[in-house]
């Protein structure tokens, strides 16, 4: 299992590690552990760029910062081609699930893309199977060494090509087998929501819940696709919805600023955002606010009452866990316990669960946060 560095609050010295977590923005092509790469990778003569696991991940690392969307998705051609397989599939998801609950998280949403993963004869159906299967052996290792996760599938299909109502026909096939809700990932810029109208129609009629990339890649076009077309309960980044914000003037005391209509209307119909605070900078989401996560719209949108999670997005990719992107806002941000129990907490009243299940999630993480 992935070793995490453990992180502590300032001062307090309690660890961010044990305190529960909600991880909404995760994608399972992102989330490999570098050992296991080189290990599928073998097993089916594909060509890495080393064989050495720590190596292996600095590569990772430092092809992803290039600063663009582009260049960042490129790495997922080396992730993704391992995982084509069912053995392949299911330990990745097994191991994802692993590390996730090592990582302090109890509820996570685990997004990915079934169209990207059939090179190898597999079908649609077969391979979520396949990476349900691993989910379920990931949850029962996590039970087995005394503590609980819970998982959903958020099955992705990709804005850039065409398949999208017969991935929504997927979600919707397996809803009571493991999969929670639809997104649409992939290039954003030139590829609105508003392309895959007849996935999000056949999706609002089965009331499967929505999350829809917008606002990473491209402004607030996307972002008004996303909730127009897309009918998005959660945006996926969204961190570009701070172009709405005009900042007035400042003083010592206060920032006084206005709301255009799409910001008005994300924060006062609550409308989550899944923020990912390290992979927002390597992609050049928030290159109009600076280069520093300091720069990061985060606290600004947090201040002002819209609802902001935070999430890794690709852990493998940006290096990091959970833990750390909060350790990293707080350092930022001089947030205490109270900041993250309330980053959390609108995390798990977003979860794609039915309401008593969520209402499970924020006791959970109410009273893990209350004993820290």
């Amino acid at each position: 299992m992935t070793l995490i560095e453990e992180f502590l609050m300032p001062g307090g010295g309690t660890s961010i590690n044990t305190l529960p977590k909600i991880s909404l923005h995760d994608h399972l092509d992102g989330g490999l552990r570098p050992q296991s790469i080189i290990e599928l990778a073998d097993s089916i003569g594909f060509v890495l760029p080393t064989t050495d696991a720590d190596a292996l991940g600095e590569w990772f690392s430092d092809q992803s910062n290039a600063g663009s969307l582009v260049e960042y998705l490129k790495t997922f051609d080396v992730t993704t081609a391992v995982m084509q397989t069912r053995e392949g599939l299911s330990r990745v998801a097994r191991e994802f699930v692993e590390d996730l609950a090592a990582d302090g998280v109890i509820y996570g949403e685990i997004r990915w893309a079934p169209e990207q993963h059939l090179a190898r004869g597999l079908t649609l159906n077969e391979v979520v199977e396949a990476v349900q299967d691993g989910i379920e052996a990931g949850i029962e290792n996590v039970e087995e060494s005394g503590r609980s996760i819970r998982i959903g599938q958020l099955i992705t299909a990709m804005r850039h090509a065409n398949r999208s109502l017969e991935i929504a026909e997927l979600a919707v096939r397996y809803r009571f087998d493991g999969v929670v809700g639809f997104d649409i990932a992939g290039a954003e810029a030139g590829f609105p929501a508003g392309n895959h109208r007849g996935a999000f129609d056949l999706l609002a009629r089965e009331f499967m819940p929505v999350t829809v990339h917008a606002g990473e890649a491209d402004g607030l076009d996307s972002i008004r696709g996303a909730l127009f077309d897309g009918r998005a309960l959660r945006l996926g980044h969204g961190v570009r919805l701070a172009e709405d914000v005009t900042i007035e003037r400042q003083d010592d005391d206060n920032t006084f600023v206005t709301l255009g209509p799409v910001a008005q209307w994300v924060r006062d119909r609550e409308i989550t955002l899944e923020l990912s605070p390290s992979s927002n900078l390597q992609t050049g989401a928030v290159a109009a606010w600076g280069e520093e996560l300091f720069d990061h719209p985060f606290d600004l949108l947090y201040q002002l009452g819209f609802k902001v999670t935070v999430n890794t997005d690709n852990r493998l990719m940006s290096d990091t866990t959970l833990t750390q992107e909060l350790a990293l806002l707080s350092d930022a941000f001089g947030y205490d316990l109270g900041d993250l129990e309330t980053f959390q907490l609108n995390a798990a009243h977003a979860a794609f669960l039915p309401l008593e299940d969520r209402e499970e999630l924020v006791e959970a993480i109410e009273s893990g946060f209350g004993d820290a």
